[in-house]
């Protein structure tokens, strides 16, 4: 049962509560000024009706008017009640009114200012909420204009009023200048372009300004200048060519964009005429090949789309003969700027570096056909390039002038640029060798043989001052009285056109000048030999090898020696052998083996056998080690050629003992054949086991088939079983070499390219050995089984369960050619075991145990 009661106050005679309020009500009675007994009695009548809690705010404003919470409640409650109501309805007026008297306490609270703005512009209200918005901007302080600024400006954009929204923006401008950028492009949308333009030069003449957007000055620039020269109707107050221009000399690396945009604005503003000009400028101006294009695209486009309205005018207007006269005009235009290009393109790149030689020479090129054209491009072509700063070779710039003139019938005039040419201080000796050259070449062609020779003396006198070739310091006038360019094509005139005394003063002078090549040395020595002065061409060859040292001396001697030879044979041998030996001497070992042929085919001609035997055997020591075995080869050939093959015995070891493993093991191979061609059996037999020691069963299976073809052909039971035994034991101590083995194991495991812990993944250290030795175990156990199935399968007479009576019939069978030999015979001849143990007659060998690395020789 609900109570109503009346509380008998003389203040409030018709206040009405219900019997659930009176506690809160006594509560309030005790605490009248107590914001939170307040707030308690509020939360608890928020499903009262609405003008009871409304009734109930008042109450508590009129004892607490300055409670932000209480207002904040209180018209938050006002206007939830009437937010689905419409805008017309009386009760939006109590709200507002409401609000009004809010603020004659809380005018400083910017987020009550924020909710009544936010409610009137709902309301639609548009001067009352401008107003009030104004009213805050002047009651808040400034610190806090920025929370009202965001919501004013949408205010002021959402409805078509752009004079009230300038306005606005010019205070909020006051207030935070860095939001310029928002400011603009609300002038661009609204159609204000000239005053957008305005804000825009402001903004990028700051050099304190920094875009909220990121954008820099540049961007800002390019912004700017789309804008002026896009809409030159509606962009009054400023200069746009100024403007521009200034932008050309701040941001010199994109100058094509600006040029266009200056021409885009005048063809937009009906100035076809300027516009051409703009571009003309433009085109010779620019620095770089990309904004010539830039430039030069654009231009070409302006004059097409020009064509193209001339001829829909006339088409549409008809056409009469002015009309003609103007599109030929147009066209003709067009035309010349089409081929222009190319020469425009080329000047971009000469004003990048007017010392570029080669532009130059394609300058001309373009020019073809034009000698006025031509003349003056090569006149400024000369003025302008340094020869210290220029790329490419200036004299050729000279030479070509000259030839230009050549080639026109003026020879008078080419022969004055060539004469100014070698007075040009260049940077390099050669260039001014060249033009000399070119001096002497163009008297040539045009048969004056004494100007040219006259030319090339005076270009290698000696200067007043001389100089060294290199120093620098000097001009190369002073310095090209050594240029070897000069004296080769002065010797040449001299050798066809002159004595054979002036041309052997000038071989002479460039000896003397220390300037000469071995090629100069040689033409020397062979000049002298046509004109029959043999000595004297020795001689020169003797100059030139004080000259250079080795390498370079190589071609001297070599010419040298086999001149000498050709002309005294064996007449002067011992001063051949002295030649020879002084060209040895020092001699490296990449060109001794030419040399040490020369002299033993010397020695075997006219001199002693004996002595190019001597000479053979010190050549294979003095070449190179990849040449020693083609030496080897030689020596042996030309021994069994003099004194028979038996002689070559002691040549074969020397190989064996100096080659590497592959190159000894073919020298073995070819010492066995040949001991076996001989019928030295049991020498060849010590040779292959020999031999054995450096051939790995599983890498040389070919030495070991050929071994076992021999031992078929001429061995018996022994001999084989002692191959065999020596063949487990060559692989036996191959397995013992870590390193090979691992590299066998991972070939043979397809890892190649895997490690020792690949074998084995997760095990390390004593794990892999242990892994090694037992792999090691297997191969050698899988050898000893294959070797006496091989045997079976191939040599018949090796089985381990044949009886002697049938073996030694086999051996009889398989070996028919072999040697009796008595007993007395058997004493005589030296002890020579199959087991490897030594060379019989041949000195001591290798033990079938030892490795590669320790082998002996085969004897001496």
């Amino acid at each position: 049962m609900v109570v109503m009661a009346r509380l008998s106050r003389p203040e409030r005679p018709d206040l009405v509560f219900e019997e659930e309020d009176l506690p809160y009500e006594e509560e309030i009675m005790r605490n009248q000024f107590s914001v939170k007994c307040w707030l308690r009695y509020i939360e608890f009548k928020q499903g009262a009706p609405k003008p009871r809690l409304n009734q109930l705010y008042e109450r508590a404003l009129k004892l607490l008017p300055c409670s932000y919470k209480l207002w904040y409640r209180y018209l938050k409650a006002r206007r939830a009640q009437v937010k689905h109501r419409c805008v017309t309805d009386p009760a939006y007026e109590d709200v507002n009114n409401c609000h009004e008297r809010a603020f004659v306490f809380m005018h400083k609270m910017p987020r009550l200012w924020l909710d009544y703005c936010q409610f009137l512009m709902d309301q639609g209200r548009v001067t009352h909420t401008r107003r009030t918005f104004d009213r805050a901007l002047r009651a808040l302080p400034i610190t806090q204009h920025s929370r009202i600024w965001p919501l004013y400006l949408r205010f002021l954009r959402s409805h078509p009023l752009p004079e009230t929204a300038v306005r606005g923006y010019r205070r909020f401008l006051k207030l935070s200048p860095e939001s310029a950028e928002e400011y603009i492009e609300y002038l661009k949308s609204s159609d204000r372009l000239d005053e957008a333009a305005q804000r825009l030069a402001t903004v990028v003449n700051d050099e304190r300004f920094v875009s909220k957007a990121g954008k820099s000055n540049y961007q800002l620039w390019h912004e700017l200048c789309d804008l002026i020269s896009q809409n030159p109707d509606k962009v009054q107050s400023l200069n746009v060519d100024a403007i521009i221009r200034g932008g050309l000399t701040r941001f010199t690396d994109q100058l094509g964009k600006l040029w266009c945009s200056l021409a885009d604005y005048y063809i937009r503003s009906g100035h076809f005429e300027k516009a051409r000009d703009v571009y003309e400028e433009a085109i010779r101006t620019v620095m770089t090949v990309r904004d010539f294009t830039q430039v030069f695209d654009s231009y070409a486009q302006f004059e097409e789309s020009m064509i193209a309205a001339k001829m829909e005018t006339a088409s549409e207007l008809g056409r009469e003969e002015e009309d003609d006269v103007d599109l030929e005009l147009r066209l003709a235009r067009f035309e010349q700027l089409i081929s222009r290009r190319p020469l425009l393109l080329n000047s971009v790149l000469l004003r990048q570096n007017p010392h570029h030689v080669h532009e130059w020479h394609k300058r001309v090129a373009l020019h073809q056909g034009r000698p006025r054209e031509i003349i003056n491009t090569y006149t400024e072509a000369v003025q302008t390039v340094d020869p210290f700063k220029a790329t490419g070779k200036p004299h050729t710039l000279w030479v070509a002038f000259a030839k230009f003139y050549e080639d026109n019938g003026q020879l008078d005039d080419a022969r004055v640029i060539l004469e100014k040419a070698t007075k040009v201080n260049f940077k390099q000796v050669d260039d001014l060798a060249s033009v000399w050259c070119q001096c002497g070449e163009l008297e040539l062609r045009h048969e004056n043989y004494d100007e040219a020779l006259r030319l090339l003396r005076k270009a290698t006198a000696l200067p007043a001052r001389r100089a060294e070739y290199f120093d620098g310091s000097e001009p190369v006038q002073n310095r090209v009285y050594k240029s070897l360019k000069v004296w080769s094509m002065l010797a040449d005139l001299e050798e066809s056109l002159g004595t054979f005394q002036s041309t052997k003063a000038v071989y002479d002078r460039i000896l003397d000048l220390r300037i000469a090549t071995p090629q100069i040395v040689i033409n020397y020595a062979m000049f002298l030999e046509e004109h029959k002065y043999f000595e004297e061409s020795f001689k020169a060859y003797e100059r030139g090898i004080s000259l250079f040292k080795w390498p370079n001396v190589s071609d001297i001697w070599s010419t040298y020696l086999t001149k000498f030879i050709a002309r005294y044979g064996g007449r002067k041998l011992e001063r051949a052998r002295d030649l020879f030996e002084q060209a040895l001497d020092g001699c490296p070992p990449k060109y001794a083996k030419t040399l040490y042929l020369l002299y033993a085919q010397l020695e075997e001609e006219w001199g002693l056998a004996r002595h190019a035997m001597a000479v053979y055997e010190r050549a294979t020591r003095a070449v190179e080690p990849a040449q020693q075995y083609d030496m080897f080869n030689i020596y042996i050939k030309r021994a069994a050629e003099i004194y028979g093959v038996t002689h070559t015995r002691g040549i074969y070891q020397k190989a064996i003992e100096v080659l590497s493993d592959e190159h000894a093991r073919e020298m073995c191979l070819r010492f066995a054949d040949m001991e076996c061609k001989l019928g030295e059996i049991d020498r060849a037999r010590a040779i292959y086991s020999f031999c054995s020691q450096i051939c790995d069963p599983r890498t040389t299976g070919a030495f070991w088939q050929t071994w076992k073809d021999f031992e078929v052909r001429h061995g018996n039971e022994d001999t084989i079983k002692e191959m065999l035994r020596i063949r487990r034991s060559v692989q036996a101590t191959y397995n013992t070499q870590v390193n090979f083995m691992a590299s066998q194991m991972l070939k043979v495991s397809g890892s190649a390219t895997g490690t020792v812990s690949d074998l084995a993944p997760g095990q390390s250290g004593m794990d892999d050995m242990k892994l090694l030795e037992q792999r090691a175990e297997q191969l050698a156990a899988e050898a000893e089984r294959d070797q006496p199935s091989r045997a079976q399968s191939k040599i018949l007479f090796v089985r381990s369960d044949a009886s002697r009576e049938e073996l030694a019939e086999l051996a009889q069978q398989v070996n028919p050619e072999e040697i009796q030999l008595g007993e007395d015979e058997d004493e005589d001849e030296m002890d020579l075991e199959p087991n490897g143990e030594g060379l019989a007659g041949m000195g001591t060998g290798a033990g079938p145990g030892q490795a590669s690395g320790d082998r002996p020789p085969p004897g001496g």
